[in-house]
């Protein structure tokens, strides 16, 4: 059995519907949704709000490459480009955690870094595991307890991430 997290985000077309993608390219293994947040770029900040959610996925056939390849899929299903880090882009589907997996490769660094300073991950992924933790740095609501006040009131609720 392998438990993944997985974040979404989305800033470009029709951000929402890209979300609504993902969700239903993972709803057979879906656990979890969180609620949309909306959010300033981080990175490259002249570029539009992004839209963000965390899903928490399951499933006996899947390791942590098969996450990332599924996702991966999705993100050119949605015709995603990559040309700029952190740039803007149509969806983003980032593998956050595997269970109690780490690595280093390159194409899939677990955690993901930067994980325990995004609130744009903290938040949406302590809405749906209130006792979660992020391997190797603690309690997801610890680490979201510890950024400033100004980046958790940048993470702004949207809507729920229903599949219509």
């Amino acid at each position: 059995m392998s438990r993944a997290v997985l974040s979404l985000g989305s800033n470009v077309g029709d951000r929402l519907g890209y979300l609504r993608l993902a969700a239903r390219g993972f709803s057979d293994v879906l656990v979890a949704a969180s609620s949309v947040y909306e959010t300033a770029p981080w990175g490259v900040t002249d570029q539009p709000d992004f839209l963000n959610a965390v899903l928490v996925v399951s499933s006996s056939d899947f390791d942590e490459w098969d996450w990332l390849r599924r996702g991966q899929r999705l993100e050119q299903e949605a015709e995603r480009t990559r040309k700029q880090r952190w740039g803007p882009r149509t969806l983003d589907v980032d593998v956050v955690t595997v269970d109690d997996v780490r690595s280093n490769d390159p194409e899939l660094l677990l955690p993901h870094p930067g994980t325990p300073e995004r609130a744009t991950v903290l938040i949406p992924w302590a809405e749906v595991e209130p006792e979660a933790v992020l391997p190797g740095h603690g309690k997801v609501s610890e680490l979201r307890g510890r950024l400033p006040d100004e980046e958790v009131a940048g993470v702004r609720r949207y809507r729920d991430l229903s599949p219509d």
